[in-house]
């Protein structure tokens, strides 16, 4: 749906399974995000199946991490196969990230959702919040699990970026207050591929949130 602001992390294994998944949820998504257990599991074949399937943007979350040259080299095929994002870690500096936003539209991550990302990511924020606001991604991750955080990211970065929330569900996340925080697209996995009818359960999660 065009007006979605929900997209699926479709962190499973199975070609199969996957497709049906997303088949099943499209109607109610704006995009899908694959992970590297979808990846490894299916093949990057995966994502030119799944843009074909459902019509919508493909996220590859892969949360780049390595030097320049190996950013560009993974980047390369994973653009070729047709991932409308990647995303990547700030963390590693401006030169790998741009890397990867020299070949396409690239979300960095300047916060993650799980508790360990307090011990040394969240100390560092504010400067992968600065190296967003310098290099102008796609958007940014920041974590729906603590909406403080998502209020605080918000408020320091540069108009246009988006933000980009994970951590809804079954992390504890409350996808309503993310977007109350500034939270423009929120991610939702286990709370829909693990559900019985992974259907209604994304529909149920974007009629929540009002598209």
């Amino acid at each position: 749906m065009g007006n979605s602001r929900l997209i699926l992390a479709l962190d499973v294994y199975e070609l199969k399974k996957a497709l049906e998944i997303a088949e099943s949820t499209a109607e109610y998504l704006w995009a899908v995000k694959v992970n590297w257990p979808l990846i490894i599991g299916s093949g990057l074949e995966i994502i030119t199946e799944l843009k074909e399937r459902t019509g919508l943007p493909v996220i590859a979350d892969l949360k780049l991490a390595d030097i320049p040259n190996t950013n560009r080299l993974i980047a390369s095929k994973v653009f070729e196969a047709g991932a409308d994002y990647i995303i990547a870690h700030g963390f590693v500096g401006r030169d790998s990230v741009k890397a990867v936003m020299e070949l396409g539209k690239t979300i960095i991550v300047v916060e993650m959702s799980h508790p360990g990302a307090e011990e040394f990511i969240q100390p560092v924020t504010d400067r992968l919040i600065e190296l967003a606001n310098e290099l102008g991604p796609f958007g940014v991750i920041a974590p729906a699990t603590r909406p403080e955080r998502v209020r605080y990211t918000r408020s320091k970065l540069m108009p246009g970026i988006k933000v980009i929330t994970p951590g809804v569900g079954v992390q504890g996340g409350s996808a309503r207050e993310a977007l109350n925080a500034g939270a423009d697209y929120i991610i939702v996995g286990r709370a829909i591929y693990e559900s019985e009818n992974p259907g209604k359960a994304a529909k149920r999660i974007y009629e929540e949130i009002g598209g």
